[in-house]
């Protein structure tokens, strides 16, 4: 087999004829311009501005006026972020170099019972893990919510690890022992750099995952925006539920927002062009 065989005299005299060398091309991926950088922060700023404009015409009765000060909400949204951002900072500690060991020959035979066991832990609800902690452990706040959203965020990260590492080119690793690189600089050189792309992805997912669920931290007083849905529900107030679930959208909106700004600065140069 001669690459560039059906070219016909197109190649000319500098054809490559060497059927030995296969150069792979790893994709690449066009990085947003300005515009498309500002159009969700715009977007988020103008959904907060149109809901405190709607707030602020509304006759607000004492349970409201309690409910939606500026104070409270600061507050619970300040205990969400710490809950996404303490949780998904756990789950990269633990997934990562999970996902790492498990793609090493000597962990393969356990590595399928292991993604078993940890995919069953996922299809629990979060809110029954949580209230098992409670019932089980008396476990409550925000120490117990943490636990539950890395046990449910942890899947992600862990697969998308194994994933990009498993998809780097066997030649570039080969190429790297062959210039005598051992078999950890090949790893922090070649395989996680490559790999950085999925693995981002993998905690993207994770950091969407844990601002949606970190909700049901309200339940075993754990904090956050949930507390203002619950407060609205527990006091029939839709506007009170109303503001806690824009307030809940509107972060992990911006949330994914920053992590996929972070997955376009922290992609290998060689994988990416600079503008769309």
């Amino acid at each position: 087999m001669s690459i560039g065989a059906d070219a016909g005299p197109r190649a000319g005299a500098n054809e490559v004829r060497d059927a030995d060398v296969v150069t792979q091309t790893p994709p690449t991926v066009r990085r947003r311009g300005w515009p498309g950088y500002l159009t969700m922060p715009l977007i988020l700023v103008a959904v907060l501005v149109a809901l405190y404009v709607y707030v602020s015409g509304q006759e607000l009765d004492t349970i409201e006026a309690r409910s939606l000060n500026a104070g409270s909400l600061l507050n619970a949204t300040g205990e969400h972020v710490a809950l996404a951002a303490v949780s998904t900072a756990i789950t990269l500690v633990i997934a990562v170099p999970l996902g790492i060991l498990l793609t090493r020959p000597f962990a393969r035979r356990i590595r399928p019972y292991l993604i078993t066991l940890l995919t069953l832990g996922q299809a629990v609800p979060t809110i029954s893990v949580l209230v098992l902690l409670a019932v089980m452990f008396l476990f409550l706040g925000f120490n117990a919510a943490i636990v539950g959203l890395v046990l449910y965020a942890i899947i992600p990260v862990l697969l998308n690890t194994m994933v990009g590492l498993e998809q780097v080119d066997e030649n570039v690793l080969e190429a790297g022992r062959g210039m005598g690189l051992s078999k950890m600089q090949v790893l922090r050189r070649l395989e996680l750099p490559l790999a950085v792309p999925v693995v981002l992805a993998g905690v993207r997912t994770a950091l969407v995952i844990n601002v949606g669920t970190a909700t049901l931290a309200a339940y075993i007083n754990g904090g956050g925006l949930g507390e203002i849905i619950m407060a609205g529900l527990t006091t029939n107030r839709v506007l009170v539920q109303v503001v806690g679930a824009v307030l809940t959208s509107v972060l992990a909106l911006l949330i994914d927002y920053l992590a996929g700004l972070a997955e376009d600065l922290l992609r290998p140069k060689g994988l990416r062009t600079e503008h769309a």
